[in-house]
């Protein structure tokens, strides 16, 4: 059977087209526009083609596949952003998401795509007095979706009875791997239009993938144990405090001298959640040396682990260049958690049989 298609929506350092080729799935094209992700991707992917502006396509022209993901740009949801919601310049793009998709449907007679995911921040739960994620809703579905009885969003939920089957989940990259990532909490959207199968693909139990040995641009670290073994630290293991920066200035602002103490955090908190804009920093010490410990920040190789991803995956280009460390670091803060991505990739294609024969 031919092989399940993918194609990415803002696409990012292609962390969607990473899992599904560790879940069998092709990456045929992804649509970005920021120069050094498009130069990242289409060194680990060259054969899949790049379209550019998702504000430019045609969903109806461009190959049917028989997955859709997309993580639009969070800025205006995001807590620590403008909040304007899905009204927001940015944020907006979400709905070009909606029209290809519609549009590739409409093209194909409603056989593509199959499956979409979408995925976003915490912050669209409750954006424009949590407006914004009823209307992400009722777009996927063309139907007036209510608010709950509640009058807020639970952390998972579903809409059923009509097309497409809608399933949603706030995943928290930090718990799914066997080595302890960054703090990450996104929103994940399923929506099958082929059947009521969005359950199956977010909600059942199913192993992560493991971490693998290196083994070419795509091979994981092998590193195991505790969190010692995501800093660059050679062989010895060391003591690691992440300060919670935020937590940090509001217990400042407040004159908290407890609050205050208390974010620079414990060594078994998570790092947090890494960010475009700004890299925060942590604490670093020997047992047998804290007088020789510093101050500083994860370095784009650390990054990379704390969101899951291959060691040095964003280090060179296309062409062999190397990528800026300020362009990693802003590409690796607009990035989605690999084992999030990677364990509903592996439900996709568990659902819709590994091929593309399947009947639909």
């Amino acid at each position: 059977m031919a092989e399940l298609r993918l194609g990415s929506l803002f696409d990012g350092i292609g962390v969607f087209p990473l899992a599904a080729v560790r879940c069998g799935v092709e990456p045929v094209w992804a649509s970005e526009i920021e120069k050094a992700p498009v130069s990242i991707t289409s060194r680990h992917f060259p054969h899949m083609a790049h379209l550019g502006d998702v504000t430019k396509l045609d969903g109806g022209a461009i190959p049917p596949v028989h997955v859709i993901t997309f993580g639009s740009p969070c800025q205006n949801l995001s807590q620590i952003g403008n909040r304007t919601g899905l009204a927001g310049e940015k944020s907006s793009l979400f709905f070009h998401a909606i029209r290809i998709i519609r549009e590739m449907r409409e093209a194909t007679n409603g056989l593509f795509p199959v499956i979409a995911v979408r995925e976003n921040v915490m912050g669209a739960f409750s954006s424009n007095d949590r407006m914004d994620f009823r209307a992400v809703l009722s777009a996927f579905t063309a139907a007036d979706v209510p608010m709950p009885a509640s009058g807020r969003w639970a952390g998972a939920g579903m809409v059923r009875g009509g097309a497409p089957d809608l399933a949603w989940r706030l995943m928290d990259a930090q718990h799914w791997a066997k080595l302890r990532l960054a703090r990450r909490q996104r929103i994940f959207l399923v929506a099958d239009f082929g059947g009521r199968r969005s359950h199956e693909i977010l909600f059942k139990p199913r192993p992560v993938q493991p971490f693998s040995a290196p083994c070419g641009d795509r091979g994981l670290s092998s590193s195991c144990g505790d969190r010692g073994s995501f800093i660059e630290a050679g062989r010895r293991v060391p003591v690691t405090r992440p300060f919670q920066c935020f937590r940090m200035r509001a217990s400042a602002k407040e004159r908290s001298s407890e609050a205050f103490r208390n974010s620079f955090g414990l060594p078994t908190d998570p790092f947090p959640t890494l960010l475009a804009s700004d890299v925060s920093p942590f604490a670093f010490w020997y047992a047998d040396d804290p007088a020789g410990g510093c101050i500083r920040f994860p370095t784009e190789t650390e990054c990379e682990r704390l969101m899951g991803l291959p060691e040095g995956w964003t280090k060179y280009g296309v062409n062999g260049e190397e990528i800026l460390s300020s362009h990693r670091y802003r590409a690796l803060g607009n990035a989605i958690a690999l084992p999030c991505a990677e364990y509903i990739m592996a439900g996709i294609a568990e659902v819709l049989g590994g091929g593309a024969d399947h009947h639909f």
